[in-house]
């Protein structure tokens, strides 16, 4: 009897092997492209380029932004923040930036760790990565991570969706993208969007090995189908995709493999239903996030750490043939030289008291108390400039927002004038 009951267990897991073998299989789906969305032609506008937080709440942890334009013009964010990543006070939250004012709105909490539970009838343990898309319908979509157990390997992508521009937000409900448990999806990267008005969801995995895909998302945010971006072996994370035309589109992923640490890159020409081999390109990458975009005319620009280790620089980037070389246009942010100063918490405060004044021309004493508390214990005091977000509204303004010290959403708000006059002044 013994004997007998003992290959139960070995059946389950054949069982579970197969089944998730044929879900990892590519569905049968009509054929669909792409919706290459075109911006407006750059105007003759007088080079801009202006910045500010986005964020407001003081001696907070604040991470991981994501934009998308309202209706209106107006660009909304998305960010979480609690007392420090992955506790259980941890909220997403939204502030409203209004280009003819040059303002950020009041910051609001649009999900909490209580509200989903509420919603999923189910332990949330933590929150983060927030990334908002436009439905076919006109909807705002919002995806975010949720942990009910383990770390962020353990993580699914729970949605919500908003007809009043985030204003309200429906009830929250689990996206199903693993066979195993429905565990280890994330998500970082701007959605793109099909012609048939479904959408592509770039997410990753994390358990026992580390890859990229993209989800096919359905009119109503089921899910569809998915394809392999790299393999576990790749290492390749955080996917952000790049269409260049209907069929055609570059993907970019964040590193986590041994040394050399550079981005990873895959294409595909038959909208996605198959990839080519991930490459390194010639782009430093300090297993950090990054983001990109395709500009009208083709060129493509990135923001992203462009280091080896570290994260206390953020680079702007451009490749004016398809993505297969790169050069830096601009410096964001610069601190390497603080690693070799060894600052105190006193020189770090006067530091970082400067670049809050440089970032925003609003910000006060606190919000360099506030950086001091997220950036400085007993190992010392470091800057960090991390997870950048780019997006191009429809009037061709680009709007950037990024992790600032681990306290504030920095936003670099530029027109396509400044950008053209960055790109002449290079050697």
């Amino acid at each position: 009897m013994s004997v007998r009951y003992s290959r139960w267990p070995l059946l389950l897991v054949v069982c579970m092997a197969f089944g998730a073998a044929l879900y990892k299989a590519p569905a049968m789906h009509p054929a669909r492209t792409f919706k290459f969305v075109q911006t407006a032609a750059p105007r003759n506008d007088a080079a801009r380029m202006q910045s500010r937080f986005a964020s407001s709440t003081l001696h907070t942890q604040t991470h991981a932004a994501s934009l998308i334009e309202l209706k209106d013009g107006r660009i909304r964010a998305f960010w979480f923040a609690g007392s420090y990543e992955g506790a259980k006070d941890v909220e997403i939250r939204s502030a409203v930036f209004d280009p003819a004012h040059a303002q950020w709105g009041t910051e609001q909490t649009v999900a909490s760790r209580i509200t989903t539970e509420e919603s999923l009838l189910r332990y949330v343990g933590k929150l983060g990565n927030p990334v908002a898309a436009r439905a076919a319908d006109g909807r705002l979509w919002l995806f975010y991570v949720t942990v009910s157990m383990g770390g962020w390997a353990g993580s699914s992508i729970t949605a919500i969706s908003s007809a009043d521009e985030g204003v309200t937000w429906s009830a929250a409900r689990r996206l199903v993208t693993s066979p195993f448990l429905n565990i280890s999806t994330l998500l970082k990267g701007t959605p793109v969007a099909y012609d048939d008005g479904t959408l592509g969801l770039p997410v990753y995995h994390e358990f026992i090995s580390k890859f990229g895909e993209l989800l096919h998302l359905g009119k109503d945010g089921t899910v569809l189908d998915k394809q392999r971006l790299s393999a576990g072996s790749d290492h390749g994370l955080q996917p952000v995709l790049l269409v260049q035309s209907a069929n055609d589109a570059l993907t970019l992923m964040r590193y986590a493999g041994p040394p050399p640490h550079q981005v990873l890159a895959t294409s595909t020409h038959d909208a996605g239903a198959h990839w080519s081999a991930p490459v390194k390109l010639d782009i430093a990458n300090p297993n950090a996030a990054l983001t990109a975009l395709v500009l009208a005319d083709g060129r493509m620009v990135a923001v992203l750490n462009d280091l080896e280790q570290g994260r206390d620089a953020l680079t702007l980037m451009l490749s004016q043939d398809g993505g297969r070389t790169w050069k830096k246009i601009y410096q964001l942010e610069d601190q390497l030289n603080a690693r070799l100063q060894a600052l105190n918490e006193a020189a770090y405060l006067k530091r970082v008291q400067d670049l809050a004044k440089d970032s925003d021309a609003a910000a006060s004493a606190a919000h360099a108390q506030s950086a001091q508390q997220q950036s400085c214990d007993a190992q010392g005091c470091r800057f960090e400039f991390s997870y950048p977000y780019l997006i191009q509204a429809h009037n061709g303004d680009l709007h950037l927002v990024y992790t600032w010290n681990r306290s504030f959403i920095k936003h670099v708000w530029f027109n396509q004038a400044w950008l053209d006059a960055r790109i002449k002044a290079l050697p």
